[in-house]
């Protein structure tokens, strides 16, 4: 594993329309204080302290950082992208992944990264939610053609699949430690984002630990 030299601590960054959004403790287990990223929020900072924490079943996080400045972070979508809208579109939601990917990024490039030093991991996408025309394998495969058009490499994913994850992020490092969750916890992950789901279309546009 390389080792990273000593990381000044810095204040988060993190945008205004996150900011109300964010619930943080500190985990022993980790010695971090542990931010939450749910559905439809990201979450960017330099704090070499802080651990992203995010639990997925059909959304997708991507976990982005620039290794030169130590500057990451996370989003957390539910659905590829606003209808008709294309990738560049103005929308002020996070529910879509065009519009997460495309606020992440820049976040973290208005912050001294670059986009030839962007570290990127992606997770998330499994068929968790039945009836919902495979909306998790939809979201891997648009994040995956999202990369891929803007000409960013993935340098790590764990997609797809059938159950729901726990995904710590550590950005000081770009450490990512993943655990598939079993059966007996599948049925809150899928109650979580089902109502999430409900939320979003009434509401206006606004097992063992694996490491990456």
């Amino acid at each position: 594993m390389t080792r990273h030299s000593r990381i000044r601590r810095a204040a988060p960054l993190v945008s205004p329309e996150t900011q109300t959004g964010v619930r943080r403790y500190r985990d022993p287990r980790f010695d971090a204080i542990a931010v939450k990223v749910f559905p439809g929020e990201h979450y960017v900072t330099a704090d070499a302290d802080e651990m992203l924490v995010t639990i997925l079943g059909s959304c997708v996080a991507a976990c982005i950082r620039d290794p030169l400045t130590n500057v990451g972070g996370m989003n957390h979508f539910m659905l590829p992208e606003a209808g008709g809208a294309g990738w560049d579109t103005a929308s002020a939601s996070m529910r879509y992944g065009n519009v997460a990917m495309e606020r992440l990024i820049n976040d973290v490039l208005s912050r001294g990264g670059s986009r030839q030093r962007l570290e990127i991991k992606v997770f998330g996408g499994g068929n968790v939610m039945k009836g919902t025309t495979n909306i998790g394998h939809r979201n891997a495969e648009f994040v995956e053609s999202y990369l891929s058009a803007e000409n960013l490499p993935i340098h790590a994913h764990h997609l797809r699949g059938n159950l729901p994850r726990r995904v710590h992020y550590f950005p000081a490092t770009g450490k990512v430690m993943l655990l598939e969750l079993q059966r007996t916890e599948e049925e809150a992950v899928v109650r979580s984002e089902r109502d999430y789901k409900s939320k979003i279309q009434v509401e206006p546009v606004a097992g063992s630990a694996e490491l990456f």
